[in-house]
C-alpha cells in the first residue's frame, strides 16, 4: 500500500506538473535575483552560497507543501483515503517520501543554474553533497508533512502553513547550512560529521513523530 500511495502521488504530478514547474520557476527567479544583486568575488560567493542555496530549497519546499494535500482537499478524496484499511502512519510516510522525491527532482533542475550564475567551483567529493541534500530533504518533508496535515482543513491554510513550518524547520536548516558550508570549504568530513548526525536526528525524530501522531492530525 505504501508503494501504491507513493506511485499515485508521483503519477499525478507527472500528469499535472502542478508542483515541479512552479517550484522550478520560483527557484530560478530567486537565483536570478541573488546573482544579479551580488557583484562580488568568487570567494565571497562561496561564503554566502550555502545559506542562499538552503533558503531557495526552503522556499520551494514550502511551495510544494502547499499543494501536498490540494487534490485530496478539493475533491474530498482524503476522506476516502482515510477510510481505507491501512495505518494512517503509512499515509504520512507516503506523502513525506513522495514529497522528498519531488523536491530532489526540483533541486536537480535548480542547482546547475545556481552553480553557473553564482560562479561557484564544486569540490570533487560531490557525493557528500548528495548525502547532505538527501538527509536535508527528508527532514524538511518530515516536518512539512506534519504541518501540511495540520493546516489542511484550516480556512487560511496557505497562511498557516509557513507560520508553523518555518520556525519548526529552522534548526534543521541551520544544520544543513553548516554542513554545506564546511563541504564547500573542503574540510575533512570527520571534522564536521556532527552536523550530519544532527540533520539525521531531526529527520528520524520527525518521521517517527509524524508516523505516531498522523492518526490524530487527520481527525476532523
Amino acid at each position: 500500500m505504501f508503494y501504491t500511495l507513493v506511485r499515485k502521488d508521483l503519477l499525478l504530478e507527472l500528469r499535472t506538473k502542478e508542483i515541479i514547474i512552479p517550484m522550478f520557476a520560483f527557484g530560478l527567479a530567486i537565483i536570478m535575483i541573488f546573482s544579479l544583486s551580488f557583484n562580488a568575488s568568487q570567494e565571497i560567493n562561496h561564503a554566502f552560497s550555502p545559506g542562499l542555496l538552503w533558503i531557495i530549497i526552503l522556499f520551494i519546499s514550502s511551495l510544494g507543501l502547499n499543494r501536498m494535500f490540494a487534490l485530496e482537499k478539493e475533491f474530498d478524496a482524503f476522506t476516502l483515503t482515510l477510510a481505507a484499511p491501512i495505518d494512517r502512519g503509512i499515509i504520512f510516510l507516503s506523502k513525506a517520501i513522495s514529497g522528498t522525491i519531488l523536491l530532489l527532482i526540483a533541486e536537480i533542475m535548480i542547482i546547475p543554474p545556481f552553480i553557473i550564475f553564482m560562479n561557484l567551483t564544486i569540490p570533487s567529493d560531490w557525493h557528500i553533497m548528495i548525502l547532505i541534500l538527501l538527509i536535508g530533504d527528508l527532514g524538511i518533508m518530515a516536518i512539512g508533512t506534519i504541518v501540511s496535515g495540520l493546516s489542511m482543513r484550516a480556512k487560511l491554510s496557505e497562511m498557516l502553513l509557513p507560520i508553523l513550518f518555518f520556525p519548526l524547520v529552522s534548526p534543521h536548516i541551520i544544520a544543513c547550512v553548516k554542513a554545506t558550508n564546511y563541504w564547500f570549504k573542503g574540510l575533512s568530513f570527520i571534522n564536521w560529521q556532527a552536523w550530519i548526525y544532527l540533520m539525521l536526528s531531526f529527520a528520524l525524530v520527525f518521521f517517527l513523530l509524524g508516523f505516531m501522531i498522523f492518526e490524530y492530525i487527520t481527525e476532523e
